[in-house]
């Protein structure tokens, strides 16, 4: 016999991930959103145009978040992680890595389009 989601349940856990308000980078991950809101070497505000929802990759659905560029760096790191933060409910929604780059206080960084993708039951 086989699996099924329907797109409306792997879409829900999505769209709980795409209620994120910030983007930021940071070193590590963090272990909750005082430590990711603490730790920010860079930042981006976000709102619901930033996400988009779609037929996954390999299977299922992803949500797919928005470059943000010319982001202003906070503070001097190697940034390796970018997360996402609700800062209305301090809740950590979702952590990811990135390529490790340098970070120069007061100069600019760039996150490229990425996405979070719920495969399929199998």
């Amino acid at each position: 016999m086989s699996k099924f989601a329907n797109n409306d349940v792997l879409d829900g856990s999505l769209s709980v991930v795409a209620t994120a308000t910030r983007m930021v980078a940071i070193s590590g991950q963090p272990a909750s959103y005082a430590a990711a809101d603490a730790g920010k070497l860079a930042e981006a505000t976000l709102t619901g145009a930033d996400f988009t929802l779609a037929a996954g990759d390999i299977s299922g659905r992803k949500v797919t978040v928005a470059a943000k560029s010319g982001l202003s760096v906070i503070t001097a790191g190697t940034a390796d992680h970018i997360a996402l933060l609700d800062p209305a409910l301090s809740k950590l929604l979702y952590v990811t890595t990135c390529p490790a780059q340098a970070l120069v206080g007061g100069g600019t960084v760039s996150i490229a389009s990425w996405a979070v993708e719920v495969g399929a039951p199998s």
